[in-house]
């Protein structure tokens, strides 16, 4: 099996999920996701300083985008079994307080948006989030694989980037990434946005609630941080 032969039940060329299967070192694998969090967790902290607030946006957009890739590759690899039964303790999670509160004052007025958290379950009602939270939480847990790598147990942080991946991380980043992405495209599409006002995170939206506060227009001092035009009455 070549090294861009895929699993069966993949279907797409995806190398590093067969890794093992072809006799490379796992190890590059590893080094490969590490790289792409420790970069993840770097930027993050560099856009949260808000030395360059006007470009925060679209480079917080290529950041999750490129983390997802690595979250991906997480995805399609088989199930990693850590060495040991129970996870070494780390000592005291990092605060990430600070970060959380840097990001929400450098995003403000547009850190929050409307997600629906499981596209299959069925009728839904979106629910409010914040983008300063979903990369706080993200750092976190990535922070906490990191501590693994970092003291020497690969399989240990590989294995739980892969499973925080799945119960936590990948759905918070993409629906960061979605808002992210939405943010951009009206810049550059010279759209505006359509104003939640009111919107809070500490209550779900119902349907109605949601179609109506979709329908108003974003107000100018919001707009105008993005650039953004009001659209004429």
């Amino acid at each position: 099996m070549s090294d861009t032969t895929m699993p069966s039940n993949l279907g797409t060329v995806m190398p590093d999920a067969t890794l093992h299967a072809t006799g490379q070192d796992p190890d590059d694998f590893a080094v490969q996701i590490a790289d792409q969090v420790e970069s993840f967790l770097v930027a993050v902290t560099e856009v949260a300083r808000g030395d360059e607030p006007d470009s925060a946006i679209p480079f917080l957009l290529l950041e999750v985008s490129q983390l997802l890739l690595a979250g991906g590759r997480l995805g399609a690899h088989e199930d990693i079994v850590p060495d040991e039964r129970y996870e070494p303790d780390l000592g005291p999670e990092g605060d990430v307080d600070e970060l959380r509160e840097r990001l929400a004052r450098l995003l403000d007025p547009v850190d929050v948006y409307s997600e629906v958290f499981d596209p299959y379950e069925p009728r839904r009602a979106p629910v409010a989030c914040r983008i300063s939270d979903d990369l706080a939480d993200v750092v976190t847990d990535l922070r906490h694989g990191m501590a693994h790598y970092r003291a020497g147990r690969t399989v240990e942080a590989l294995w739980w980037w892969q499973f925080s991946y799945f119960s936590n991380w990948g759905s918070t980043a993409s629906g960061a990434l979605r808002a992210l992405q939405s943010l951009v495209a009206h810049v550059r599409l010279n759209q505006p946005l359509e104003e939640l006002d009111g919107l809070d995170t500490d209550q779900d939206l119902g349907e109605e609630n949601l179609a109506e506060e979709a329908g108003r227009v974003m107000a100018e001092e919001i707009a105008a941080p993005l650039g953004l035009r009001r659209a004429k009455q």
